[in-house]
């Protein structure tokens, strides 16, 4: 079983999958902040990421969360929106390029890997279908010519 994560207060029972305060402290502002119109935001977007991660971690349906976290709708609502507005892609990209900078190391890789059984495996597979395609046109080729002078 995971340790639970080190959390100052909770109102709830803490799950494996919070966050704890450290990687709050790390993520909060790299979240969206409010519009500044329209109605204000009445969540807590770290038990609105704490609720995403139980979904991620334990691979349960969004309708069978806890019920001391949000509700699935607003879990699933923010999940989405910031899905569909990049916000998981830029919060991963900004985390990657904080990390290697703080490892001395270059902020973009240039470095690509690729499996060599993956490769041998294409390959392979690429050079099968090649024959079997010219054995099937050579076949269609040799029928369509005997009915031709036929």
């Amino acid at each position: 079983m995971s340790r639970l994560p080190e959390i100052a207060q909770t109102h709830r029972p803490a799950y494996p999958s919070d966050l704890s305060d450290a990687e709050w402290e790390i993520l909060n502002p790299l979240l969206p902040a409010p519009k500044g119109f329209g109605r204000p935001r009445t969540v807590d977007l770290r038990e609105i990421l704490n609720g995403i991660f139980y979904v991620q971690r334990t691979g349960c349906q969004w309708e069978m969360m806890p019920h001391d976290l949000p509700a699935y709708e607003s879990v699933y609502k923010y999940f989405q929106k910031w899905q569909r507005k990049g916000i998981w892609q830029e919060i991963h990209d900004r985390l990657r390029h904080s990390l290697r900078s703080q490892q001395g190391r270059e902020v973009d890789s240039r470095v690509a890997m690729a499996d060599s059984q993956s490769v041998e495996t294409t390959e392979k597979r690429g050079r099968s279908t090649a024959m079997t395609v010219a054995r099937k046109l050579r076949g269609v080729n040799a029928i369509s010519l005997s009915t031709r002078r036929d």
